[in-house]
């Protein structure tokens, strides 16, 4: 009896093992990681990384050769190119520098280029942001769920109120798919990109899609999940933010997280503003470059900075996984490099020059922070113009890999 007792201890060890294997090799592979402390960050030369200085040069001209021609003023640029009904900015605005960037590689930085100490609006950059407090919510079990009702963390209000609205969770509103009816902060749900071809007074009355169902990019209902997230928190998100995230990664004093001139409430007798998930309306993260830069080199390092597990490896595995109703979204905003066949049969990819398995956290402007684990690469590139022009500079920088 002994010896099956033995026996049996040593294969439940030994299972133990092997289903904590994936664990340990995350935290084995930190081991020796290079994490800059803050307001330092070690450069190295691009043959130092075993990059090619010309080739790497050439991406960073093909960058500047990029920036995108809308006007610096983002507050101009927000009233003048965006047309929809309440379309009013409610929220602070930057007049941006020109296009700037770094490409750390191997935790060092190899390039830097612009003025990358701006603060500057970073737009839908802050979803992910807003979705990793979120995660830190979850992790700490204030969510106990993410597939349970977010009206079940609410205080009794309107918001959630209605049949639809009340069916709809957190990973409905993480993916961007809750179909969320009503008005926040003075701005309708349906005045948000507004539905191509319907007549603006039948905006309002479309048919309902069942949450989870149909992706559809809407601040309005980003908006709603800061304001959940606030009431699970119960204190500010950036201070949230502040502590749990960007403190411990060594981020600047400087960035903002802004919300509107109308999105105050009260919580436990105290006014609190609840922060915007974008910059539509204005407001949303004000950043420079180098902590975004950090940001996306905690994701690089699966969470983990220097002997602080600060993101989970398991939500990040889940902010990765696209839903059903979106093969290259996963959780607000990681955008997935999801390779998708059209209705001709043909396979294509967001960013065709990057590997499948790297994700980009993507604002207007465009703000990208691109997070490439095979290659070891973080990139941050301000102000680029989207589409070709981002592709082209992110293959040149892989392209200069030797």
């Amino acid at each position: 009896m002994k010896k099956a007792g033995m026996t049996f201890t040593v294969m439940a060890a030994m299972l133990a093992l092997l289903a904590g294997w994936s664990g340990l090799e995350r935290v084995e592979a930190q081991s020796g990681t290079y994490f800059p402390e803050r307001l330092n960050w070690e450069r190295r030369s691009p043959e130092q990384v075993g990059m090619n200085a010309a080739i790497l040069d050439e991406a960073v001209q093909l960058a500047i050769a990029s920036e995108s021609q809308s006007p610096r003023d983002l507050g101009f640029d927000l009233s003048t190119r965006v047309s929809e009904p309440f379309d009013e900015l409610i929220g602070p605005t930057t007049v941006r520098a020109p296009l700037s960037g770094m490409v750390i590689k191997d935790g060092y930085i190899v390039a830097e280029w612009g003025d990358t100490k701006k603060v500057d609006m970073t737009f839908s950059v802050t979803k992910t942001f807003l979705s990793t407090v979120v995660g830190v919510a979850w992790q700490d079990g204030l969510i106990r769920d993410l597939h349970v009702p977010v009206k079940d963390y609410m205080p009794n209000d309107e918001l959630f109120s209605t049949e639809h609205n009340a069916k709809i969770t957190w990973d409905d509103l993480l993916r961007q798919t809750s179909d969320w009816r009503g008005t926040l902060w003075g701005k309708p749900d349906w005045a948000d990109r507004p539905t191509r071809g319907v007549e603006r007074e039948d905006l309002p009355n479309q048919p309902f899609n069942e949450p989870g169902t149909v992706y559809k990019y809407n601040d309005v209902r980003v908006n709603i999940l800061a304001l959940a997230a606030l009431n699970v928190w119960r204190k500010p998100l950036p201070q949230v933010l502040r502590e749990r995230v960007m403190g411990p990664i060594g981020a600047s004093s400087t960035w903002r997280w802004h919300g509107y001139e109308n999105s105050w409430v009260m919580i436990d007798g105290q006014r609190m503003q609840s922060v915007t998930g974008g910059g539509h309306w204005g407001g949303g993260m004000f950043i420079n470059a180098h902590d975004m830069a950090r940001f996306g080199y905690l994701f690089l390092r699966n969470g983990r900075w220097e002997d602080e597990q600060i993101v989970s490896t398991e939500w990040i595995d889940i902010a990765r996984t696209p839903g059903p109703a979106n093969p290259t979204y996963g959780f607000m905003n990681w955008f997935l490099n999801t390779t998708t066949t059209n209705d001709a049969g043909e396979e294509r990819r967001s960013l065709p020059s990057a590997p499948e398995s790297s994700v980009r956290f993507v604002g207007s402007g465009s703000n990208i922070i691109y997070v490439d684990w095979e290659n070891d690469l973080v990139v941050v590139v301000r102000w680029i113009r989207g589409g070709p022009a981002l592709d082209n500079f992110i293959g040149k920088v892989i392209e200069s890999l030797e």
